[in-house]
């Protein structure tokens, strides 16, 4: 049986989307403002 490589653990997710790791640079910080300025609910994963 071959093993679902789609489905990130959550962790990963985390450490490669989080909301920490778009803070740390310039266009990441630019995307959560937009998304703020949006509405979003959620900023993130």
């Amino acid at each position: 049986m071959k093993k679902n490589i789609k489905t990130r653990s959550n962790i990963v997710q985390k450490r490669a989307q989080g909301f920490l790791v778009k803070m740390a640079t310039k266009d990441g910080r630019k995307t959560i403002n937009r998304r703020r300025q949006k509405g979003r609910k959620r900023l993130c994963l």
